[in-house]
């Protein structure tokens, strides 16, 4: 989709339909818009541009009249030509064609939407799995930050692993909840999403199979498709993934690795019991079968610790464990870590300063800085604090606005709702009602296709009154399209 972060200005003495005109041709002429390229739909881009579709339609006839769009019916606007081919013999290259060749596949359209809306002040974020801005410590960072010029004496490339004093500290971190693992044993990362990347590159052949809970986030992630990953989910229930499956689909698939999610669980919140842990590493183990243990939501708990996690319960090196400080601190850190078997890591790690050259000092040096002052636990206290007001609005918005057409969990920790609607509605018409009204959510089926009846629903992003309002006008969508199915 292009990327369209302008609009006219109604003060201006040139006609908004002109300006309007005149943007989308110096788009084209400078090759920001290249030949090929599809505009998004009219009233997409009447709401973008904040305009009734007449204005629109007047730039858009002009375009097409000067040759630079064509428009078809029932296969939308695209750019046809550009400055450049209206005077040269020779055109320009058509870097369309080659968006097809490329090894990763694009994202499903609705996640690029929401990718591209969650950056627009004027949407209500009712599914952002991120802190508010109103959480974000900033009395604590900025003396954060004044520390660091007396640590830092040069701000050059660190070890692979990452930077030593970031993981003694995370060495220290990950004992207080039962992982004993030294600093050689922990590799630096720009956050748990590359730990997934490098794991698959460097470590699982093409057409590797991988278990995982279903709905999942991964399911939303076209990078496993790319690299030729088959996605096998498994059924969820109150204490976790069901554990039956496993061992099934070990014999019958080629499953090469099992990837969860035990704490507040994303997308549906669900914590693993302690006892079902011990199952599935038991399991595991005799099945020889290599776990993926994402545990970025592990400190977002509410009233008691969540069950000490899978890596603490095996001392084989079965589990490749991920941290994070995106959701518990700021996600603009780009802050990570994966503990492994030190082979393991030691590869992880040439395949990293293939890839980037090792994640940012800077980052690197606040990170350990948090960790170190103590400031850390103080600011998870108070982010607890915080998400426990944000769930009770959320669950007595849902109760006044939602009971009567849907039903829901109250999580014990992390950011997310899963919201099961009553009756089934279509997902794209529903997501697209809700961009009209300015609400912004995640529908249930870009975590599981088959789903028609759910919806992720988070408290940590919006701002209360925002959260409320907010979901008071979406329970009216709703109602309006189950009356309408």
């Amino acid at each position: 989709m292009l990327s369209i972060d302008w609009a006219p200005n109604p003060k201006d003495s040139l006609p908004l339909y002109q300006q309007i005109s005149e943007y989308m041709k110096n788009k084209i002429a400078t090759g920001e818009w290249p030949i090929n390229s599809k505009l998004p739909p009219q009233r997409t881009l009447a709401r973008i541009f904040q305009v009734n579709r007449s204005t629109l339609a007047i730039a858009l006839d002009e375009l097409i009249a000067d040759g630079l769009l064509e428009s078809k019916l029932g296969s939308g606007t695209w750019v046809a030509n550009n400055t450049w081919s209206l005077l040269a013999s020779t055109p320009p290259n058509n870097w369309t064609s080659y968006l097809d060749r490329g090894i990763h596949l694009p994202n499903l359209h609705t996640i690029q939407e929401i990718n591209h809306l969650e950056f627009n002040p004027k949407v209500i974020r009712l599914s952002t799995g991120e802190l508010s801005p109103e959480i974000f410590p900033k009395t604590m960072m900025d003396s954060i930050l004044r520390k660091l010029p007396d640590r830092i004496h040069a701000l050059g490339y660190e070890e692979p692993r990452g930077l030593l004093f970031l993981r003694e500290q995370i060495s220290i971190y990950l004992s207080s909840f039962g992982i004993n693992a030294s600093p050689s044993s922990i590799m630096i990362v720009s956050g748990a999403l590359q730990a997934l990347q490098l794991i698959c590159s460097s470590l699982l052949p093409k057409e590797s199979t991988i278990l995982l809970e279903r709905p999942s986030y991964l399911f939303s992630l076209k990078l496993f498709q790319s690299m030729n990953m088959d996605l096998c989910g498994i059924p969820l229930d109150e204490d976790g993934m069901n554990m039956e499956s496993i061992s099934f689909h070990k014999k019958h698939k080629n499953v090469n690795l099992l990837y969860t999610i035990p704490c507040f669980h994303n997308p549906t919140g669900i914590t693993m019991t302690k006892e079902r842990r011990k199952n599935i590493i038991s399991i595991c183990q005799k099945e020889q079968l290599p776990i993926i243990e994402d545990d970025v939501y592990r400190e977002l708990w509410f009233d008691t610790p969540p069950p000490i996690p899978l890596k603490a319960l095996e001392k084989e090196g079965l589990v490749l464990y991920l941290g994070s400080l995106s959701k518990s601190l700021s996600p603009g850190l780009r802050i990570g870590w994966i503990v492994g078997p030190e082979p393991v890591i030691e590869r992880l790690a040439d395949i990293k300063m293939q890839t980037d050259y090792g994640s940012s000092s800077l980052s690197q040096w606040a990170a350990a800085e948090w960790l170190t002052s103590g400031l850390y636990q103080t600011h998870l206290e108070e982010v607890r604090a915080q998400l426990r007001i944000r769930r009770k609005v959320a669950c007595n918005a849902l109760e006044a606005h939602f009971s009567d057409i849907a039903t829901w969990q109250i999580p014990k920790g992390g950011f997310y709702i899963w919201l099961i609607l009553n009756q089934a509605v279509s997902m794209q018409k529903l997501f697209k009602e809700a961009l009209n009204n300015g609400l912004l959510i995640h529908p249930g089926n870009i975590y599981d296709t088959l789903s028609n009846r759910h919806l992720r629903l988070s408290y940590s992003y919006a701002s209360l009154p925002e959260m409320e309002n907010g979901l008071f006008r979406l329970s009216t969508l709703i109602k309006t399209l189950i009356r309408q199915s």
